[in-house]
């Protein structure tokens, strides 16, 4: 037993170690995990149609929060207090959001412009190309018939309506598109097809990359198979496979012309990454501020309840004194009564007291915990603050002008409003480029080929008189004994150079046996041009108004700068006179007690002593929080704050403070 015993205490520790490092792994998941959409790992080719995986939010609270409990009691440091706000505070976690949103909008704007469009399949079945077929041949000899023609080009940019030229995707898009269809049409003119029912088995295969230029154009490159096999006895080429290759180029030369204009999405989509960092950088101050205010309110509260708590000690000896007093007959009962209600009032100033401190503790545990009072661990433990408001004898302050020149450098609002006026300018290239007219070259090439299986097509009626009395000419000969024709009977046959298959197609195709080139422009003014016009107007005017908004706010700085200057010296000097009148309201008291003792004074002189202590110890904790928040303020209007309390923006974006909290060896148990 004693060896099993020491083979299973080993045991035990290791599985007991293993289950604190997994317990200790499962609470810090929360904080370690990023909130970063993430993308799929699969092959080149998968991987742009598999959505991003975006993370669940992050609801659990650090590690840190529980480990800076002892015996029910939350030590906080105003280091702790920022790092517990940087780590759990929600509405820091949800500005998190917004620079990984911009982010994806400037990946979007890099693809350019409208959404791309869709092509029916349904509108290709049953076309055929140029020449093949009845179909064919009735197109190419310009007789409309309602029937498909292959060599049209289809559109991938679907027309969507927005102020300013539209931008060309710059992704490049590939279609491909199949369709099979069998057609039965009638036919009043049965003189080509050679029947009343024509009948069509088609399949088409339609293949186009395209890519938008970011100068204003659109080049695509579309090949098309076309196979066709009908009833009509006059194919002498049935089955057929029509091939063709087109590359075409659009391009505008006024409206939507110019890489500027066309990139201005993308340069507004990379300025908006730096306005969200500025714009998270500003609302982190403001959270900081908050902590600040909210842990220095609390370490006033504390004082604040410890002089209330003295008035009330104070108040309580001089009944119980003035009792005794009563009992052996030196003092008249009413006298007491002055004395007793002087308790009561200082109990209530007392309990006035304990529940703002209760009401601020509650706040700070809000902003530093992300599921506020729901976890009974924190919504129990009473927060004691481990540092103090210290008021220097002197401000010690730069020059207000070396102060203007910190804020002009470090306000991210400032600078935010700047990088806006620039997105205003960028914006209004294409609301004046939009005043231009309609301007573009069209440019095509394409190359044809046709092969298919040879007929023998025997000549109706007259046709082939006079063809049998001398040599046959090209694409005549004489029917053979298998069509069961009269003797004499000439037959149509296909040129040698369109018989076969699809290869010999695809080879007359890429040697471009047979091209076609195009050349073109359109041009669309509006008349009057009124949208146009009054859009950029409206650009304009809302740029300037937006450049006179941020020299206001630039002026204001040095405004804020001195009033956030006097305000920090007044706060100190009124604290420093609030200290003294403490201290003499302290010393007249005293006095005004000896005084009593030698039945010199009253108890209505104490007791009002007593209330005007009681005054001035709220009026120096009051002045002590106004120099606090006077102090904080100022950090916040020079734009310091975060380099005043040490705080990393890396360590903020990832929602984790690298630096380790150390409580001191003696904890207290009141601050």
């Amino acid at each position: 037993m004693r060896a099993l015993h020491h083979f299973l205490n080993p045991m035990r520790k290791c599985i007991a170690l293993s289950l604190c490092i997994a317990c200790g792994t499962g609470l810090t998941w929360g904080q370690d995990q990023s909130i970063a959409p993430q993308r799929s790992k699969a092959n080149v080719f998968v991987r742009p149609y598999l959505a991003p995986t975006v993370p669940p939010s992050r609801m659990g609270n650090s590690t840190r929060l529980h480990a800076l409990v002892r015996a029910g009691k939350l030590y906080l440091t105003v280091q702790d207090a920022i790092a517990l706000a940087i780590e759990n505070n929600i509405d820091i976690e949800v500005n998190r959001y917004n620079p990984l949103i911009d982010a994806w909008n400037l990946e979007r704007a890099e693809a350019g412009g409208p959404l791309p469009g869709v092509p029916s399949g349904v509108s290709q079945a049953g076309s055929v190309a140029t020449g093949q077929g009845v179909a064919g041949s009735q197109a190419a000899a310009g007789v409309s018939t309602g029937g498909g023609n292959a060599g049209s080009s289809n559109s991938v940019n679907a027309t969507i309506s927005q102020i300013g030229p539209v931008t060309p995707t710059l992704d490049p898009v590939f279609q491909s598109v199949t369709s099979f269809s069998h057609k039965s049409a009638p036919q009043s003119n049965s003189v080509q097809s050679g029947v009343l029912n024509l009948e069509q088995n088609t399949r088409n295969y339609s293949e186009e990359i395209s890519k938008g230029l970011i100068t204003g154009g659109t080049v695509s490159f579309t090949f098309r198979n076309s196979y066709l096999n009908e009833n009509a006895p006059s194919d002498v080429l049935n089955p057929s496979n029509g091939t063709s290759v087109q590359v075409s180029l659009q391009h505008n030369l006024l409206q939507g012309f110019g890489i500027a204009v066309n990139s201005r999405n993308i340069t507004i989509a990379r300025a908006n990454l730096n306005i969200e960092d500025l714009t998270f950088k500003n609302q982190l101050i403001g959270s900081v501020v908050n902590v600040l205010d909210l842990y220095y309110g609390l370490v006033a509260d504390y004082q604040d309840v410890k002089a209330k708590q003295a008035a009330v000690d104070v108040a309580q000896r001089f009944y119980n004194d003035n009792q005794k007093q009563v009992q052996i007959g030196t003092m008249a009962p009413l006298d007491v009564t002055t004395a007793e209600a002087q308790v009561a009032s200082s109990q209530q100033d007392l309990v006035i007291a304990q529940t703002t401190l209760e009401q601020q503790q509650i706040q700070l545990k809000d902003v530093l915990s992300r599921n506020g009072l729901a976890d009974p661990v924190i919504r129990e433990a009473q927060i004691i603050p481990l540092d103090h408001i210290e008021v220097p004898e002197q401000d010690n302050l730069p020059p207000l002008k070396e102060l203007v020149a910190t804020a002009m450098a470090n306000r991210p609002d400032i600078a935010a409003e700047k990088l806006n006026v620039i997105n205003s300018q960028t914006n209004a290239l294409g609301t004046a480029n939009a005043v231009l007219p309609q301007l573009a070259a069209l440019l095509s090439a394409t190359t044809q080929g046709l092969a298919g299986t040879p007929r023998f097509v025997p000549l109706r009626g007259g046709e082939g008189r006079g063809l049998g009395t001398g040599p046959l000419p090209s694409g005549f000969i004489p029917c053979p004994p298998s069509l069961h024709q009269p003797p004499g009977t000439v037959c149509e046959v296909p040129d040698p150079y369109f018989v076969g298959g699809l290869g010999n197609a695809l080879g007359q195709t890429f040697r471009r046996n047979f091209p076609t080139e195009r050349a073109g422009a359109f041009i669309a003014p509006t008349l009057r041009n009124r949208v146009a016009q009054a859009d950029n107007a409206i650009d304009q005017l809302g740029l300037r108004q937006s450049e006179l908004q941020t020299q206001r706010d630039v002026n204001q700085v040095a405004v804020d700068v001195s009033t956030g200057v006097v305000g920090v010296q007044q706060a100190r000097v009124r604290y420093q006179a609030a200290v003294r009148n403490r201290i003499l309201e302290q010393q007249l008291l005293d006095a005004e007690q000896k005084k009593f003792s030698l039945g010199a004074s009253t108890t209505f002189n104490v007791v009002q002593q007593q209330r005007d202590l009681a005054t001035s110890q709220s009026a120096e904790t009051a002045a002590l929080v106004t120099y606090s928040n006077a102090r904080v303020a100022l950090d916040q209007t020079l734009g310091t704050t975060l380099q005043v309390n040490h705080i990393s923006l890396g360590e903020v974006m990832k929602g984790q403070v690298a630096r380790a909290s150390a409580l001191p060896a003696t904890l207290p148990q009141q601050p």
